[in-house]
């Protein structure tokens, strides 16, 4: 009896008769979707987003710019200093430069005592902390008490800071204004930029 041989008749059926064929057959209308590699220009606009996002990202949550509004703080910081301060953390302590709004105007002060501290501003214009006179050797002027504005001693609460200016003599500071919460803090100083005599 003669052997029958079937013929395949299109693609697919030489695909199924096929057992040495490992590709799909194409069906009509197919395309194969290759993307093109990026040009230099798309390249260079990607990572230029990249950049600009990472630098929102830092300046509106980690770093933050201010500029000196005035000498209140020299010879340290002087008048239109630039001024990085770090935003996250959130525990300061004396000495501590700092960047605070208070009764919406921005302010840079030092921190000189912190919660459960006590202040006072003795007559011979000298700065006491907790009964103690402190030393401050990098302050070039004493500290006059400011009459009609703070009653002493100031006892801090919870999360509360005495701030004072480095020129002591006429600066808006927590003599004049009272103590300043944390929420009013931006963040501490790292980095003085100077700008005066550019």
């Amino acid at each position: 009896m003669p052997e029958v041989v079937q013929i395949a008749t299109s693609e697919t059926e030489k695909y199924q008769t096929d057992p040495n064929n490992t590709d799909k057959p194409e069906k009509p209308g197919d395309k194969k979707k290759h993307r093109p590699p990026m040009t230099p220009i798309q390249i260079f606009l990607v990572n230029l987003l990249i950049v600009i996002i990472v630098v929102w990202l830092l300046f509106g949550f980690v770093i933050g710019a201010a500029t000196a509004p005035n000498n209140d703080m020299s010879p340290n910081i002087k008048s239109k200093d630039l001024l990085i301060y770090y935003r996250l953390d959130k525990a300061y302590s004396a000495q501590d430069t700092v960047v605070f709004v208070k009764n919406g105007t921005t302010y840079i002060g030092r921190v000189v005592a912190v919660s459960g501290d006590s202040v006072e501003i003795s007559d011979d214009e000298q700065l006491i902390i907790n009964n103690n006179i402190v030393s401050e050797p990098e302050i070039r002027s004493s500290t006059p008490r400011y009459e009609g504005f703070v009653e002493y001693p100031v006892s801090l609460g919870k999360d509360e800071y005495f701030i004072l200016a480095d020129s002591r003599s006429g600066a808006e500071d927590s003599r004049y204004f009272g103590t300043v919460s944390r929420s009013e803090i931006n963040g501490k100083v790292v980095t003085v930029i100077r700008r005066h005599g550019i």
